[in-house]
């Protein structure tokens, strides 16, 4: 029995996809690996956000903990997290605009009960400037669509539960979104910001001095995005235990907690391998940290440190692009789309529940097949010499 591996390659710095068949037995080692995946870092970071829902739940309505807890089993402790976000700022507007000189410690279901779809509409036309904790804050489209979902979702929970009468959200229309434009790396450019983290050129001086000791760390970071299609939490994520050389291959911990195999190509494995090594020859790095990606701190890189180091290199190569690491995971999604043709594909590699998700974010690419083809087809054909 064969198993498919999809692996994007970078021949001479550019983009190309291999698809090959991985043996039973090759897979199973590498489930395995899976299993006996012994990294704690998910855990570290759930009980982070475990705590600060449990520190944020002081600052809203005593009703709120019934929420989170009624909705814990179908959501990750990240979406509870940004649900208690949200509430704070639905809450404060309540107690401003609605319940003057009440506290929002002090709402009941009652008053949830009493909340109108005018209300809650002229809550999102508030988002758009509006002052919380004494800051000065404005929404777009998608912020207060996302937070019209929050409500919603408590809205729904009470609702469903018998302990209020009406559903006042469900008559309020979500703001329309507006695509957004599909920012990627193309051609030239993917071999530009490789050679840029790997010979420093076009940094400041400033910069410089930093790059001589992080050349092989970024250069392994920007060919594990462009090669692998990895998200940035996937790829803070990793340690080394999780890289497999034999098959090439290694584990990521997806949204929701599932695991997932992804496999590389050679020249990704030797960007990790140059990485791994000159870690095996440093004697500062702390023998008990198992990070892959070290900070100069010898601490397990962050998340904004990633975000800040595809900037940097990205803006010598492409200053007018916005690129993030999540435009280089475009970037091969791009690439393996364009290789493949195959939607559901791409869906899988990149870790899409829904296809939809993929297509969306690779509706460009249908553009450029439209183009193509409207000179597939000749309405007069040419007379023979």
């Amino acid at each position: 029995m064969l198993f498919m591996q999809v692996v994007i390659f970078l021949s001479e710095k550019k983009l190309f996809v291999k698809l090959t068949y991985l043996p039973l037995l090759c897979y199973n080692n590498v489930m395995a690996k899976i299993k006996n995946d012994g990294s704690d870092y998910y855990k570290e970071r759930n009980l982070k956000n475990l705590d600060k829902i449990d520190s944020l739940l002081e600052e809203l309505p005593p009703f709120c903990e019934d929420f989170l807890r009624g909705v814990e089993t179908r959501t990750s402790t990240l979406t509870r997290l940004n649900y208690v976000y949200d509430l704070r700022i639905f809450f404060d507007f309540l107690c401003k605009k609605k319940f003057r000189q009440r506290a929002v410690a002090d709402l009941t279901l009652e008053d949830l009960e009493a909340v109108t779809d005018t209300d809650i509409e002229i809550f999102l036309s508030y988002l758009s400037n509006y002052r919380f904790h004494e800051k000065r804050l404005s929404c777009d489209e998608r912020a207060k669509a996302r937070k019209l979902s929050t409500v919603r979702s408590m809205f729904k929970y009470f609702f469903n539960k018998g302990l209020i009468e009406v559903n006042q959200t469900a008559k309020v229309a979500t703001p329309k979104l507006h695509e957004k434009e599909i920012v990627r790396l193309e051609g030239d450019e993917i071999s530009s910001i490789l050679d840029t983290a790997e010979d420093g050129s076009g940094l400041s001086k400033h910069a410089e001095g930093y790059h001589k000791k992080t050349r092989i760390r970024d250069c392994a970071i920007l060919t594990l995005f462009l090669g692998t299609g990895i998200r940035i939490s996937e790829l803070v994520g990793l340690n080394n235990e999780n890289i497999d050389f034999t098959n090439n291959s290694f584990v990521v911990t997806r949204k929701g907690g599932n695991k997932a195999i992804l496999y590389f190509s050679e020249e990704v494995g030797d960007a990790l391998g140059a990485y791994l090594a000159q870690k095996e020859n440093d004697p500062r790095v702390p023998p008990e940290e198992h990070a892959l990606f070290l900070s100069l701190q010898y601490r397990r890189i962050t998340v904004r440190a990633v975000e800040n180091l595809v900037k940097k290199y990205a803006k010598i190569v492409s200053p007018l692009k916005k690129i993030t690491p999540h435009k280089l995971r475009s970037t091969y999604g791009t690439a393996l789309y364009r290789e493949t043709g195959d939607i559901y594909i791409v869906a899988d590699v990149l870790g899409h529940r829904d296809v939809n998700t993929t297509r969306k974010h690779y509706a460009a690419i249908t553009e450029d097949r439209r183009r193509s083809a409207a000179d597939a087809v000749k309405l007069h054909k040419k007379e023979d010499d």
